[in-house]
């Protein structure tokens, strides 16, 4: 393939806040080393890209770096030159909504209307209109990790509030966009078969339009620390408090049953914990305050010395489109209890333990049985390891991504003929 230039658009790519901003750093940086040159085109907050990676910054209001009324106010009054897009996007946020994926993609749009000399443009999910418009100019690819109904789905399911009912409502507003773009969008990479399952199912789309491509991770930043003394009675797992669709509650309740037989045993959460939320309430319930320990705003090296320093990693999740800490787990050599869900079964292959979601018991028991034959479950995080160095290398997933990107291009250029 001849070397190209290419945009990844991302409408935000925080560093340590889940997948997305993971996911534009490791995918530019595989497809700059295939010889391409490639722009990420993000809004705030900004990823942390590699050295050779052009960041084009396309700022909005970033309204949600702060929750507070009169610091939004004051983004919004300070805002020079304000448009169609920042009025919308100011009063969206008041209402309680996310306009974030729309006013993006109009931004977006905009840009790639003066600077329209890409070979290909790849949207990282925001689905938004001003896409289908770039869309009609540029050969283009939409990733969709997962749908997102699935969150919103999930979340009204965790509280019998109507009050949180309504603000759920509000904030996943911008799903009806979603559910109408994604159906016209002609190429569409995911990353597993459940995805590709969830997005025919809840977004209508045409199966003959997606194809699964697993995401990829650096073996060599996230790989075991030789002579690294594990704490037989630590717990990790990967988690963003009071989102349900992560399933820390199972893990917590588990915690508590684990106490009696281990006194010792403590659980390390990276991620945050909201102030006054669900999870603190319930750590407090179950009087878990000296045995849970959040952890955020970790560097690689960070957590993979927290992997290295933990006995078991447990991933409590309810529904995963990919699922980073399972493969970032198996590729630290820790054993791994995980629930059988979604695209979960994919990655672990025969390499992790299997439970139901929604089983605090299972986790229990399996954490228990996985303790009383250590050295056997050692063995079986070696070869998980081995697992994804050989299905989740950058190389192999990249070269995939070659093949649909000429594909895009070739067809581009056919129809447009």
């Amino acid at each position: 393939m001849r070397n190209l230039k290419i945009a990844i658009l991302s409408y935000r790519s925080a560093q340590f806040g889940g997948g997305q901003g993971v996911y534009v750093k490791d995918i530019s940086y595989a497809l700059s080393l295939m010889g391409h040159a490639v722009d990420v085109i993000s809004g705030p907050p900004y990823p942390n890209l590699h050295d050779d990676i052009n960041l084009i910054k396309l700022p909005g209001l970033d309204l949600f770096e702060t929750f507070d009324f009169k610091d939004r106010c004051n983004k919004f009054l300070k805002k020079r030159n304000k448009n169609k897009n920042d009025y919308y996007e100011f009063l969206s946020v008041l209402m309680g909504g996310f306009p974030e994926p729309k006013t993006f993609g109009e931004r977006a749009n905009e840009y790639l209307k003066i600077n329209n000399d890409y070979d290909l443009v790849i949207d990282n999910q925001s689905l938004s209109y001003g896409i289908l418009e770039i869309q009609k100019r540029l050969p283009f690819i939409e990733i969709i990790h997962h749908p997102i109904t699935i969150d919103y789905k999930y979340e009204l399911q965790s509280s019998k509030k109507i009050k949180y009912k309504i603000s759920r409502h509000r904030w996943y507003s911008f799903l009806k966009m979603q559910k109408k773009v994604a159906p016209s969008i002609k190429r569409i990479i995911t990353p597993s078969n459940s995805s590709k399952k969830g997005i025919v199912d809840e977004f209508k789309c045409n199966k003959n339009n997606i194809t699964v491509i697993n995401n990829g991770l650096d073996t060599n930043e996230f790989a075991p620390i030789k002579n690294f003394s594990r704490n037989k009675y630590r717990l990790i797992t990967t988690a963003s408090a009071d989102v349900p669709l992560k399933g820390l509650d199972y893990s917590l309740k588990a915690l508590k049953m684990l106490k009696k037989d281990f006194p010792k045993i403590h659980l390390i959460v990276i991620g945050n914990i909201k102030k006054n939320g669900h999870t603190e309430r319930l750590i407090k319930k179950l009087n878990l305050e000296e045995d849970i320990f959040f952890k955020s705003n970790l560097t690689k090296h960070q957590i993979r010395e927290l992997y290295a320093s933990s006995s078991i990693a447990i991933v409590s999740s309810l529904y995963e489109g990919f699922g980073y800490p399972v493969i970032e787990a198996m590729s630290c050599e820790i054993p791994l209890i995980a629930t059988n869900v979604s695209a979960i079964p994919e990655l672990t292959s025969n390499y992790a333990r299997l439970i139901e979601s929604k089983n605090e018991e299972m986790i229990f028991n399996s954490v228990k049985e996985i303790f009383l034959d250590y050295p056997k479950h050692i063995e079986v995080a070696r070869k998980a390891r081995e697992h994804v160095i050989k299905n989740f290398n950058w190389i192999k997933i990249t070269e995939e991504y070659e093949k649909i990107i000429s594909k895009t291009i070739e067809e581009f250029n056919n129809a447009n003929f």
